[in-house]
């Protein structure tokens, strides 16, 4: 299955792109049905309510997540891309106060999030840690139609019958219809070898199957825009984060003592990783605030290629637009890889094929972006991944916020460690990527559900909520 660097890279808005733009993506696919009026059902029903419940990870951390709040969104209508995140909250309250929704194209639909938004703890759906059930009832509170939705990680989003297609899918190089169809680590290699080409513009070939050039470097542009805006207001925002664990935002704080020291012109021979540390926090806070956010490939690990990318900007004279594409694909290259072999779900495989997986992207695209073969450039990918293996999902109160913001930090820090490393070499490595995306998706499957996003183990049950 070929995966876009848009499929990768997705506008929304956070804190969470399984547990926040997921559902409000669910709900719109949806409605969507319902509109089309394409199902079975008897002559003269309408639809007059709407109930949904959410199930596994999505009901253990649902509303630290947002994902009440998310649902209530994608029934009004609204978009992870295009929503406004100042209307947000205005938006949810207009609906818990009146008991309906009005999509745009829609009658009102009754729906009282306090009666018919459940988060079923007991009942996990089968095809996925982050099942939701969607229903529309006629006016006597028949079922008319009922959907299944899974969040998949990234944003993606499964029907019950496109996630049984996914699971009995041929392997993803069968006729990929694009001109470089790598499904691991070494098809990528071993085609970058046979046609002299580098994985960015390998990717960039197939990219331009389905859109032009322009069209390409204009989304590519848009992508880092997004993230660069993130990191800006990430380094402007104060006060505390929400949800009630009384988080304060640290990123203000510490950019300004940086750019201190930065004017002073002081030693400082952890510079590098201050300013990586910084720029990722930033954007892990306006992430948790709700803001607007690119999945990277997830949004609990969306501050780590932004700050590896700003700190490229930064610290490199050499560094251009053209790179900062390049870095992109790469990035993109490789995590269709992680994706399409193991999982980017912290409710699959736990924070490992989260920030595991965005470290590695980074790692390889700023490898990339430095001149690196294709053959360093797997190097950092597997070093960096290598070095968050067997991570735990553990978030305090199921928000997105300890430990998820630093370690973004860390993550970012091991993937500019793990392509200096590869840089100095000739990529010739001990463990292949693909042995570590493998030993990442075994782990995964061992890890006890305690440790995957359902906030039911390790720094979850261990940290006073206070």
């Amino acid at each position: 299955m070929f995966l876009s660097v848009f499929d990768l890279f997705k506008i929304g808005i956070g804190p969470s792109s399984s547990h926040t733009m997921g559902p409000m993506t669910a709900a719109g696919r949806f409605l969507d049905e319902i509109l089309s009026g394409e199902w079975p059902r008897p002559a003269g029903a309408r639809v007059a309510a709407l109930k949904v419940s959410l199930h596994g990870s999505l009901a253990f951390t649902g509303v630290g997540h947002g994902s009440d709040r998310a649902v209530i969104l994608g029934l009004a209508g609204e978009d992870p891309a295009t929503i406004d995140p100042d209307q947000m909250e205005a938006i949810v309250e207009d609906v818990l106060r009146t008991h309906q929704v009005s999509p745009p194209g829609h009658p009102s639909y009754a729906f009282d999030p306090g009666i018919d938004l459940v988060l079923d703890k007991g009942q996990a759906l089968p095809g996925h840690a982050n099942g939701m059930a969607f229903a529309a009832h006629d006016p006597d509170g028949r079922v008319l139609l009922r959907r299944l939705y899974y969040s998949i990680g990234g944003g993606f989003v499964a029907s019950e019958e496109e996630l049984q297609r996914l699971k009995n899918a041929p392997p993803p190089d069968a006729a990929a219809g694009v001109p470089y169809p790598f499904a691991n680590a070494q098809q990528m290699l071993d085609m970058a070898g046979r046609s002299g080409l580098s994985i960015a513009e390998m990717k960039r070939a197939n990219e331009e199957t389905r859109m032009s050039a322009g069209d390409l470097e204009k989304g590519l542009d848009a992508i880092w825009r997004t993230m660069r805006k993130c990191i800006d207001r990430g380094l402007a925002g104060e006060g505390v984060m929400p949800g009630g664990l009384k988080v304060k935002r640290r990123a203000r704080q510490l950019h300004e003592r940086l750019q201190d020291e930065w004017r002073q012109n002081r030693r400082n021979p952890l510079l590098a990783n201050d300013w990586l540390s910084v720029y990722a926090m930033a954007v892990n806070e306006e992430n948790a605030s709700g803001g607007r956010i690119v999945t990277a490939p997830t949004n609990g690990a969306a501050g780590v290629i932004p700050a590896v990318i700003a700190y490229f900007l930064q610290f490199h004279d050499d560094a251009t637009d053209r790179a900062v594409h390049d870095f992109l694909l790469t990035a993109a290259a490789v995590g269709g890889i992680i994706k399409a072999n193991a999982s980017i779900s912290g409710a699959e495989v736990g924070c490992q094929g989260e920030v595991g997986s965005a470290s590695a992207m980074a790692a390889a695209g700023l490898a990339a972006a430095m001149g690196g073969t294709p053959a360093q450039i797997e190097n950092a990918a597997e070093i960096a991944l290598e070095h968050h293996l067997g991570m735990t999902c553990d978030p305090v109160a199921g928000l997105v916020q300890v430990p998820c913001i630093e370690r973004n930090a860390l993550g970012a820090v091991k993937a500019v460690t793990a392509a200096s490393l590869a840089l100095k070499g000739d990529g010739t490595h001990f463990v292949p990527l693909d042995a570590c995306i493998e030993t990442m998706r075994q782990t995964g499957v061992d890890m006890n559900e305690r440790y995957k996003e359902t906030s039911l183990g390790g720094l979850a049950v261990n940290v006073v909520e206070c």
